[in-house]
């Protein structure tokens, strides 16, 4: 891709494969497998579906049933995945790379629902493990994005500490 270091092409492939996932798989829960008529219904181990309709940020955070939030957050969703595609055009590291394509495409596949559905459309029921929320792939995708920036910045400050 003109204009973006291989990692940052990788990274725009990674959204893609997430935003994919993404919404493949809320296409089935919703649409084909029905899963709001069914009522939670257990997967594997401490795995369950559980549908719930998210009409706030993560863990269901800011969540308000006005179509002034449901528009401000899509807004705010696309924003920040054409953010983050500026800086990632330029990713000289895969960890950075990996990190905020995981971010495009989960930020993306949420606004999207927002369009579609008015609400993002979570499935994903650990609570057997004590996790209480309930959250889809891009939430994850997310969550897996910020914490490889997270490791990132950490290795970055101890290879900068070490002694010479």
């Amino acid at each position: 891709m003109k204009g973006f270091t291989r990692h940052g092409a990788s990274a725009l492939g990674l959204a893609a494969l997430v935003l994919i996932l993404d919404q493949i798989s809320k296409h089935w829960i919703v649409e084909v497998f029905e899963l709001e008529a069914r009522g939670s219904t257990p997967l594997l181990g401490p795995i369950s579906l559980s549908m719930v309709w998210n009409s706030g940020v993560s863990f269901g955070l800011l969540g308000g049933q006005t179509e002034f939030t449901r528009w401000a957050l899509t807004v705010f969703g696309f924003g920040v995945a054409a953010a983050l595609a500026v800086w990632v055009r330029k990713a000289d590291k895969p960890l950075t790379a990996a990190a905020l394509g995981c971010i495009i495409g989960g930020a993306v596949g949420n606004a999207i629902d927002r369009i579609r559905w008015g609400h993002v459309a979570d499935f994903i029921d650990v609570s057997r493990l004590y996790f209480p929320w309930v959250f889809n792939i891009a939430d994850a995708a997310i969550n897996i994005g910020v914490g490889l920036l997270i490791l990132e910045l950490a290795l970055d400050s101890m290879r900068r500490q070490r002694p010479s």
